[in-house]
């Protein structure tokens, strides 16, 4: 791979709850403008001409929080899936789901698994939605699997990747989170081992199109080395 080639872009979409606080609003309020971050910006890496956008909607461990909060979050995945598919399917973009889904409410896993399939053709922009994913788990999970399937020590790193959630999908190369925190939250642990960070301060229903452009001159003005002196 070139080292100045972007195929995968993933984005910790944080700060929601904060921007809602700052303005006195409710935390949803913020989730709510928090969408309108992600039209913005799967729209900009469209333009852009980014193959795979990822975008961090629910960790395993976001479930701790507030029950009003996650049931709003669950009717919000639903409604606005179902409310955009259409026009994604429109722009030939693909939407995936990369997480436990088995564990979501089972009218949530219906509209996701109704998106996946009405998309399953299409060939432009790979849009995917991380819910209810935990990097920690996702490899877990891999060995557990295949441990059922037989496969045998010494273990490589093919063997492993076959079993994560999305085995086809390239690494990200470039790993953004918003809000001014510097860590990674469990995301994309095993895929993101030479990914390049950029942080920005702003929280996510701040993040437009001029964001994400910045992000992506900074990491072309990067080398990317691969461990190589």
């Amino acid at each position: 791979m070139s080292e100045k080639t972007l195929r995968h872009i993933g984005i910790v979409m944080d700060g929601n709850g904060r921007w809602a606080k700052s303005r006195g609003l409710p935390r949803l309020m913020g989730h709510r403008e928090g969408i309108k971050a992600v039209e913005r910006t799967i729209r900009a890496a469209k333009d852009l001409g980014v193959p795979y956008l990822s975008l961090y909607a629910f960790s395993t461990e976001n479930w701790k929080r507030p029950k009003l909060e996650v049931s709003g979050l669950m009717a919000m995945f639903k409604f606005y899936t179902n409310a955009k598919i259409e026009e994604i399917n429109r722009e030939n973009a693909r939407m995936r789901f990369a997480g436990d889904l088995d564990a979501l409410p089972s009218d949530v896993r219906e509209v996701l698994r109704a998106a996946e399939e009405r998309t399953n053709g299409n060939t432009g922009l790979e849009l995917i939605i991380c819910l209810n994913y935990g990097g920690r788990q996702e490899i877990l999970g891999a060995i557990d699997k295949m441990l059922a399937g037989g496969v045998r020590p010494p273990v490589t790193e093919q063997d492993l990747r076959n079993y994560l959630y999305l085995p086809d999908v390239p690494d990200p190369d470039l790993l953004i989170r918003t809000s001014g925190e510097q860590r990674m939250s469990n995301f994309w642990l095993w895929q993101g081992s030479y990914s390049e960070y950029y942080f920005t301060d702003k929280f996510w229903p701040e993040f437009g199109k001029e964001d994400l452009e910045q992000a992506i001159s900074v990491y072309y003005g990067r080398e990317r080395r691969y461990g190589k002196a």
